[in-house]
């Protein structure tokens, strides 16, 4: 299939769901209640991207209060003092006072994010391919106070370590399209060496499609940083991904020429959708940023999807966007399959 959709990870919250998280963390709902919530939630975050569409799709993240605590929680060696919160979006405030244990030689007998679990749930719930996403280390590692490792950088490895033990059980679950969110990079840019050094060390010895998702904050729905991918060039080169995935339509296509500067010949996963504005675009003119696409990504090698996730979008908000990526993909498929249907490129640079 020519221009696959996905999603970047995250689904609509509805605002049911918002409060319910909010009600267990002031001890007014019990941990399995919630867990049933969750399910209730993600199938029908699955049922919602199969009716619009999308052709690989992902649990919503809903069992995920926001980018890093669901991972924080569940490391061995971080310490979280206090664990109530006045919202469930809030971040925990975390910390490691020693180094974190290092990861036995059989990661699956230790306690650890159980991320194998969450996948199988996902995946007896839909016939189509799943992509299943988790924070990086670099990101993780901004949102803990570190008093263990004198060496900077270290902290991010030893994350690493402990990512690429639940990635390997990931894989062993049958996951065979991975993704690392890296949401945090684009405000430390000078430090994209060590983040591209770490995202090698998760991957390592795990055969599965990769993805390495930068993008620019989606905190609140607004970017925490502003500016281009330039920071990002040439250094991901070194990541050994199949693909990254960038996002395009709230800050323009103008960074599609770094795609030709540096001859990246990897996959691109395009981001049509501005998940920042509640505003649905319409087909037309995702198919025309599709277009302008093709002029530096050949089709195989071109995935489409939202800029970030979903998750700020009211729900009806996020179908509808979701439908007109869907639409938008299938003019442009319908071009390639007749070159001679292919219509002026107006408006490609919006």
């Amino acid at each position: 299939m020519l221009l696959p959709t996905t999603v970047v990870g995250s689904y609509s919250v509805p605002e049911w769901l918002e409060r319910l998280k909010t009600e267990y963390y002031q001890r007014r709902i019990s941990a399995q209640h919630l867990t049933e919530i969750h399910e209730v939630a993600i199938k029908a975050a699955i049922k919602d991207q199969e009716l619009a569409g999308i052709d690989i799709v992902s649990d919503g993240e809903l069992r995920r209060d926001n980018d890093v605590d669901y991972f924080l929680a569940r490391i061995p060696g971080v310490h979280i003092p206090q664990r109530a919160k006045t919202d469930y979006f809030d971040y925990y405030d975390a910390e490691v006072t020693r180094p974190l244990p290092e990861v036995p030689d059989s990661p699956d007998k230790t306690p650890g994010l159980d991320l194998a679990a969450d996948f199988r749930f996902t995946r007896q719930l839909t016939r189509r391919p799943v992509k299943f996403s988790f924070t990086g280390p670099f990101s993780l590692s901004r949102r803990i106070r570190d008093d263990a490792y004198s060496q900077p950088g270290d902290l991010v490895r030893a994350l690493a370590r402990r990512l690429n033990a639940e990635a390997r059980m990931l894989a062993d679950a049958g996951a065979d399209f991975l993704q690392i969110d890296e949401p945090f990079l684009a405000g430390y840019p000078e430090q994209v060496e060590l983040a591209v050094e770490a995202v090698n060390m998760v991957v390592d010895g795990v055969a599965a499609t990769w993805a390495l998702h930068v993008c620019y904050g989606n905190r609140y729905a607004r970017p925490s940083w502003e500016g281009h991918y330039d920071f990002l060039f040439p250094a991901v080169k070194a990541a050994r991904v199949d693909q990254v995935v960038l996002e395009f339509a709230r800050k323009g296509l103008d960074d599609l020429r770094l795609i030709r500067q540096y001859e990246w010949d990897k996959w691109l996963g395009f981001g049509v959708i501005d998940v920042k504005t509640p505003e649905v675009e319409p087909a037309e003119l995702v198919a025309a940023r599709i277009r302008r696409a093709l002029e530096y990504v050949p089709a195989d090698r071109l995935m489409i999807n939202p800029d970030c996730g979903l998750r700020h979008l009211a729900p009806e908000v996020a179908r509808q966007k979701l439908r007109a990526m869907v639409a938008g993909v299938a003019a442009v498929r319908a071009e390639l399959a007749d070159p001679e249907t292919t219509q002026p490129r107006e408006g490609g640079t919006t």
